[in-house]
């Protein structure tokens, strides 16, 4: 009997633990999921404010600043979309885009290659210079910047914008991608030399695949950068036929300060594409990180 007793007695206390631990989690999941709905209230509400009041009046944005549209007025963005502006910025911002994120990840992927899988007197210092170029936004730079573009002639086009932009981009590149090559196995870089295979032919058929997760996430970085950048084409671009959405914005809304409905309009059809590009590729630019954290 005591023997028994004294072996059920720590199991009772042990269910009575397990019972009063119960309520204490769910009061702490409770706090949590409403700390995680709060932040997305403040993430989500001033996007789902510009866009619904993009299907409003003035009258109404004015009678009811806060309110939903009634009814919905699909002129604003049918006005938009069917100017010639819009598009020739979106054309600049993709020409932008693309031209800067190809840049960043052939580049970026060449020199953390090197990096990652050659041993040379400074490499610790090179890849610290990059590391060090995440401490240096392009704001500090922006005037000596502007003189440089300007020495070179590339004022007033994208050439000026897109250089820069991958001059910016390549030390989150570097960071993000050493990892992924150093984690690549040096037996199989040796089979792949005995297989016959030249560096260049182990670069391009087994590094870039291998690297493919980094790549992908460093890749979606530089084009959602490039596509909202801002200060750097304000400084560079002088010509409205070579603006970029981010500088049409602020132009459009000079131009029609008074339409606040349409400006709403213009705002959310210029930030959907990144919103979309960004929300279809999340997963990529998690587990890029996440291999790149582990590596």
């Amino acid at each position: 009997m005591t023997a028994t007793a004294s072996i059920t007695a720590p199991k009772g206390r042990r269910d009575r633990g397990r019972g009063d631990s119960g309520p204490v989690r769910r009061e702490r999941n409770l706090g949590t999921y409403f700390i995680a709905l709060l932040f997305i209230a403040v993430c989500v509400g001033p996007v789902a404010y510009i866009v619904l009041g993009g299907f409003r009046t003035n009258a109404q944005i004015t009678s009811s600043p806060a309110g939903l549209p009634a009814p919905w007025n699909f002129g604003n963005y049918s006005a938009v979309l069917s100017s010639g502006v819009f598009w020739q910025e979106l054309g600049n911002s993709l020409i932008a885009g693309v031209t800067t994120t190809i840049g960043v990840v052939v580049l970026g992927l060449m020199v953390s290659f090197v990096l990652a899988r050659y041993h040379f007197r400074g490499r610790g210092a090179l890849y610290s210079l990059f590391a060090a170029g995440l401490m240096f936004p392009i704001t500090v730079a922006i005037t000596p910047l502007y003189l440089l573009v300007k020495d070179l002639g590339l004022t007033n086009s994208l050439a000026g914008v897109i250089l820069p932009q991958i001059a910016f981009g390549l030390p989150t590149t570097v960071i993000i991608l050493v990892p992924f090559l150093r984690a690549i196995p040096d037996e199989l870089e040796e089979a792949a030399s005995i297989d016959g295979a030249s560096r260049l032919g182990f670069f391009f058929r087994m590094v870039v695949p291998l690297s493919l997760p980094g790549v992908v996430t460093t890749g979606i970085l530089a084009f959602i950068g490039s596509w909202n950048s801002y200060i750097l084409p304000l400084f560079i671009l002088n010509d409205a036929s070579a603006y970029t959405l981010p500088l049409g914005v602020q132009a459009f809304s000079s131009q029609y300060s008074v339409d606040t409905a349409r400006v709403l309009a213009f705002t959310s059809l210029s930030m959907i594409p990144a919103l979309a590009f960004f929300a279809v590729f999340q997963r990529r630019i998690v587990g890029g990180l996440t291999g790149a954290v582990k590596g």
